[in-house]
């Protein structure tokens, strides 16, 4: 009799979860809300990992090891100009907005967890695995997603890495629980409608995930739903602005750089790492720094007084990182980095990619490559100047990449060197 009763408080009883919110129907909502939401992050997260051009050089590469993984890599394209700003700001987004309804379906399902024995047929086997590596992949991939737009880089290892295989084994979980459940989600929402509430009809004595002695109901299940909504759109009107600026940015008040311009003045904008975080001190923007440019014609060294001498040009363009965050266009002033593959040997009208380095003293992207489509593109600059004004030494002062569509790591600054053909 005593093991009886403590095997009744244990999570793998019919009896332990009761409460009444739990059902089918309620489960079935949040899935096919997840399933939506997290193809897009899926879709917008492998665009993300294109926009770096991985297989141009070891340089942009995190994920060198990745194999058939990379089988749909293109070239990055240069417009529309906003691209990554809209495909990684959707992706970051949408998935902020996701986390109330990705733990409402998480507790959801706690109960299939424990149910025993695990596997009584080999459907029901694939199932609990699937269930297994959905919770852990979800956890996994949102955890180090929200850690890195907090820029919170306390992973055991590359955020880059980690976060492209983790999608993968997340994704292929998804497919194979989709593949085992949607058909019976999709007849429950049809046959019984989406959100029925309290009353107990026939079909309902069957519900797998209903409790077979709920506790008398405090809410509605369509309230349940209603507050996953409200703390979805509290989290959406809470961080998008970072994507906007004005009055937008003050209302991002969960992320790094909502809350409005950092400063004042043409170089007021949004940065993720300053001069002195990687070891840039004020001797090292001197009158002694020099511009290195090679290929086939030598290599020539320019100061920034003689880049002003080129034939300077404008493009309106914004920031856009890997974190989610975007700047709306800013003006920039420069040199083409055409033009400088011109002075470099080649054809003004067929420049080559180019290895872009910084004279940072740390941290990631000290070294990135651009494609030639990119380098070619008559809107990308070594910038000298934002807004009418030189670039700040937070901004990259002396000289900086800006280029159309890239991520704002590849918008190297500080450039020390620029290697004109080689890349692949």
């Amino acid at each position: 009799m005593g093991d009886r009763r403590f095997l009744e408080h244990l999570p793998s009883a019919p009896g332990f979860w009761r409460s009444p919110v739990r059902g089918t129907r309620f489960t079935a909502v949040l899935g096919i809300v997840l399933l939506v939401g997290l193809t897009l992050m899926f879709v917008t997260g492998l665009l993300s990992y294109a926009a770096y051009n991985p297989d141009l050089s070891p340089a942009n590469d995190k994920t060198p090891d990745k194999g058939l993984l990379g089988f749909y890599l293109f070239a990055w394209p240069t417009d529309p100009h906003w691209l990554y700003r809209l495909t990684q700001g959707l992706h970051v987004t949408v998935g902020i907005a996701l986390v109330p309804v990705l733990l409402a379906k998480l507790w959801s399902v706690i109960p299939k967890l424990y149910v025993l024995p695990p596997a009584r047929s080999v459907g029901r086997a694939l199932e609990r695995v699937s269930l297994l590596l959905l919770v852990g992949g979800a956890l996994f991939q949102f955890i180090t997603g929200l850690l890195n737009i907090q820029l919170e880089y306390i992973f055991p290892g590359s955020f880059y890495r980690l976060h492209f295989y983790g999608a993968w084994v997340f994704f292929a979980a998804v497919i194979t629980h989709v593949g085992l459940r949607l058909p019976k989600a999709v007849r429950v929402l049809r046959e019984r409608g989406i959100t029925k509430d309290d009353e107990k009809d026939d079909d309902e004595k069957d519900d797998e995930l209903a409790s077979p002695a709920p506790d008398a109901p405090t809410i509605s299940r369509r309230g349940a739903l209603a507050v996953v909504g409200a703390g979805s759109l509290l989290l959406l009107a809470t961080s998008a602005g970072r994507s906007f600026d004005g009055p937008l940015r003050r209302t991002a008040l969960l992320t790094p750089h909502g809350g409005g311009d950092p400063a004042s003045g043409p170089n007021g904008f949004q940065i993720n790492k300053t001069a002195a975080a990687v070891g840039i001190s004020s001797a090292d923007l001197g009158d002694d720094w020099r511009l290195t440019v090679t290929g086939p014609a030598g290599t020539v060294r320019l100061s920034r007084a003689q880049l002003l001498a080129m034939a300077q040009h404008s493009a309106a363009l914004p920031i856009a990182c890997v974190e989610g965050w975007s700047t709306s266009d800013q003006w920039w002033r420069g040199v083409r980095l055409k033009d400088l593959a011109a002075l470099a040997g080649y054809p003004e009208d067929r420049p080559p990619g180019v290895l872009v380095e910084s004279f940072q003293r740390r941290g990631a992207f000290r070294v990135g490559a651009l494609r030639d489509n990119q380098v070619r593109d008559p809107r990308s600059l070594l910038a000298l100047a934002v807004n009418g004004e030189d670039l700040s030494p937070d901004h990259g002062y002396p000289a900086r990449i800006i280029v159309p569509a890239a991520p704002g790591v590849l918008n190297t600054k500080w450039v020390e060197r620029l290697g004109f053909g080689e890349v692949s």
